[in-house]
């Protein structure tokens, strides 16, 4: 996990909740920005995974646990893609803190991710 990359997707996931939360409060349906405010979490966490995996494929290895590290971001990259689906199938101003609500999962899980592989 790279320290760049990390504080990266922090920013991208701080700014999808507060996006998306904005966008519930005003009482919009969800649309472009707060769909792809998530996608944009989705695609950092495919980078994240492919890092990590080349990362330990070189050698290094989370400090507390390389299973438990992945499978938090196994978790976290399903996150995104269920808030999405939910968004879509239901389509009221609601669904903008569904995206929220993800949006602030992964930033957890991303802390929680930086703790375990440091």
């Amino acid at each position: 996990m790279f320290e760049f990359w990390y504080f990266t997707q922090l920013a991208v996931a701080a700014t999808a909740t507060l996006l998306t939360l904005v966008l519930g409060l005003a009482k919009r349906s969800p649309n472009f920005f707060g769909l792809g405010s998530l996608a944009l979490i989705e695609l950092g966490l495919i980078v994240q995974l492919v890092i990590s995996i080349s990362v330990s494929l070189g050698g290094a290895e989370a400090s507390h646990g390389q299973f438990e590290f992945f499978t938090y971001l196994a978790v976290a990259l399903l996150i995104p893609v269920l808030a999405v689906f939910w968004a879509l199938l239901e389509r009221a101003y609601w669904s903008n803190f569904v995206l929220a609500v993800g949006a602030f999962t992964v930033l957890v899980m991303l802390v929680r991710m930086h703790t375990l592989w440091f």
